[in-house]
């Protein structure tokens, strides 16, 4: 059986990647008043933050519609036999759902869709992991119960300067949101059963960094192989600054760079700062 691996936009994985790996991708959007803009295809990432910055009411969101899921599926099926779909945690977006909802419209494809339960370069983990499965000639059903497995060693920490971005999504409790405001407290979140939580309140932003630090420590003294992943929103002299200080203390673990990109950058806010990581697969 010839597999397929698709994901969503918010893994923000390069195109290059994409490319290389034939992984397929279908986009989420932003919506700036009455135009939608589809990430990747009609807006970089670097115009999304430029146009934040210019003041005037902030964007909404939006999930593929399930007639783009259709398309994609069919366009696939031209050349597969199955698909496997990764996408961002069904807690802050409907997009999982809309990709099962397609699944029965098509014939043809055997379609498998995964939950990560996360978003962003995390996400992308399971993206990579599912190509080199699939190249191996795993069945859909093997690479699903190896990315399931992977939820146990795979982690994420961010941090936000402003919650109320995740207050007007919806994305967090307006009363969370407003004492995190009052006591000028930089949280650090996390994803808990799908959904953003906080995880500790901590004053200031470095101490935010050491502390997500810390807990990255607790895994890598366990004497695995980590791959991480330092994420950014419109911040990448300080990711770098952040990654070099994380290499000198963590030599053995593998550390690259990502991005906050439109659609999870209209949540969290200019300014976030966050940091991946998993157990590397041998």
């Amino acid at each position: 059986m010839k597999t397929a691996i698709l994901t969503d936009s918010t893994a923000y994985l390069p195109k290059e990647l994409r490319d290389e790996l034939n992984i397929y991708m279908i986009p989420l959007s932003v919506i700036f008043g009455n135009d939608a803009y589809r990430e990747e295809f009609d807006i970089t990432t670097e115009e999304f933050y430029e146009r934040v910055r210019e003041g005037g009411k902030l964007p909404m969101t939006s999930q593929p519609v399930i007639g783009h899921f259709v398309e994609i599926y069919e366009e696939i099926a031209r050349e597969y036999d199955a698909v496997v779909g990764i996408y961002l945690s069904s807690g802050i977006s409907g997009t999982y759902q809309s990709s099962l909802v397609a699944a029965n419209m098509v014939q043809g494809l055997a379609i498998h869709s995964f939950d990560s339960e996360v978003s962003c370069a995390p996400q992308g983990f399971y993206v990579l992991r599912a190509v080199e499965l699939a190249k191996q000639g795993k069945t859909p059903e093997e690479i699903i119960t190896e990315l399931t497995e992977m939820k146990q060693r795979t982690k994420t920490y961010f941090m936000v300067d402003d919650l109320n971005h995740l207050k007007r999504g919806g994305r967090l409790g307006g009363a969370q949101a407003l004492i995190g405001s009052l006591l000028q407290v930089k949280p650090i979140l996390h994803i808990e059963n799908k959904v953003i939580v906080p995880f500790e309140k901590i004053r200031t932003s470095k101490k935010a960094l050491k502390r997500i630090g810390d807990l990255f420590e607790e895994d890598y003294n366990k004497g695995d192989k980590l791959q991480a992943v330092i994420i950014h929103a419109n911040r990448e002299d300080d990711a770098r600054n952040w990654m070099i200080d994380l290499k000198k203390r963590f030599p053995n673990a593998e550390f690259g760079i990502s991005h906050f990109g439109p659609v999870i950058g209209t949540h969290l806010g200019e300014s976030a700062l966050a940091m991946g990581w998993t157990k590397k697969c041998i």
